[in-house]
């Protein structure tokens, strides 16, 4: 790890519309689906590029958390489709539930990821990778145990988050993945290359950490190279994570549907265009995750995976459920309902 002597941009508060972004185009499919049949329609678009020893990249959440992506969904999913995968987490920085291995295995125990391996991967410690390009780190602190994978399915719950605005397939492997007591914190306080912190132990916020963060993703995804590919769940949407379980915030933001695709940069940009495009939809109850967005600077994340290659900002959204015909963000939440409880 180094910690350069980098200044973040400045633009993480601001929504760009789709027509003022450049570079090429992605793939994203989309199902309005939030079902286990969703889930797998989802994920049988970008399935082929797994193999070997499969890890699922799944935020398992705090005890009792309501808001999760359903476990019989993931069940089915694993049963019909990936027999043989494993779930992959890393403790916490925090303090909680999961902030050990043993406190993090008695979760995994109430919250019902009990139907397949899971693999707790910096029990034993960490390992560095590379991040290549990065103006943060030189390298980045992961799981010992992950390199042992051969690929990775990002299973992702896209919500809001109380420091990254929102937690889309970014955060969950650029957290995620990172090892609980060094990666995490290398991302959240501020860090002397002798490996100290300074400044308290979230010092970091808004676009640094927004950067950080998508270069401690950039390590992963670079070493998986084609063979990781991306789910996000657009349901129960809370402005919290659920890494905050039952103290989250309601959940007021209408469900959407389940998004899959190669490109990292494109299915998270595509989750944030479709709850912006809710306002011109009529729908005002996306205000609470724009704002919780917009104020701590997320969409930062969303740019500086662009600049630094690791997918485009643009997209083509395809629609699985009627023939799979490409719609805009707006057609694609022309149906939502408002979130009642």
């Amino acid at each position: 790890m180094a910690i350069h002597d980098a200044k973040p941009a400045g633009n993480g508060g601001t929504y760009v519309p789709f027509d003022q972004r450049d570079g090429g185009t992605s793939v994203v499919f989309f199902t309005r689906d939030l079902s286990a049949e969703g889930l797998r329609k989802a994920f049988a678009k970008v399935a082929d590029k797994l193999d070997g020893k499969v890890a699922i990249k799944l935020h398992t959440g705090e005890q009792h958390g309501p808001n999760i992506i359903p476990r019989e969904w993931v069940a089915e999913l694993v049963d019909q489709d990936l027999p043989e995968a494993t779930i992959i987490e890393t403790n916490t920085y925090y303090v909680g539930d999961r902030d050990t291995t043993e406190k993090h295995l008695k979760t995994l125990e109430v919250n019902g990821w009990t139907f397949c391996p899971v693999d707790i991967t910096d029990d034993e410690g960490y390992v560095e990778l590379p991040v290549e390009g990065g103006k943060w780190f030189d390298t980045m602190a992961v799981g010992s145990h992950l390199p042992a994978y051969d690929s990775m399915l990002t299973l992702t719950h896209f919500k809001g988050h109380a420091m990254g605005g929102f937690g889309g397939s970014n955060k969950n492997i650029g957290i995620g993945c990172a090892s609980g007591k060094e990666g995490k914190k290398w991302i959240h306080a501020q860090t002397h290359d002798n490996g100290q912190s300074w400044g308290g132990q979230w010092s970091v916020a808004q676009e640094e950490l927004m950067e950080k963060i998508t270069e401690s993703t950039k390590a992963t995804i670079d070493h998986f190279g084609e063979k990781v590919v991306y789910v996000n769940v657009m349901r129960n949407m809370s402005v919290s994570c659920d890494c905050e379980g039952v103290a989250a915030a309601p959940v007021v933001t209408p469900n959407v549907g389940i998004l899959a695709s190669l490109d990292i940069c494109a299915i998270d940009t595509a989750c944030v265009d479709l709850v912006y495009a809710m306002t011109n939809a009529g729908l005002v109850h996306n205000h609470d995750l724009v704002e919780r967005i917009e104020t701590r600077h997320g969409l930062r994340q969303l740019e500086y995976m662009h600049e630094l290659g690791m997918g485009n900002w643009k997209y083509q959204l395809i629609d699985l459920d009627n023939g799979e015909v490409e719609i805009s963000a707006a057609d694609a939440v022309a149906g939502v309902v408002p979130f009642e409880g």
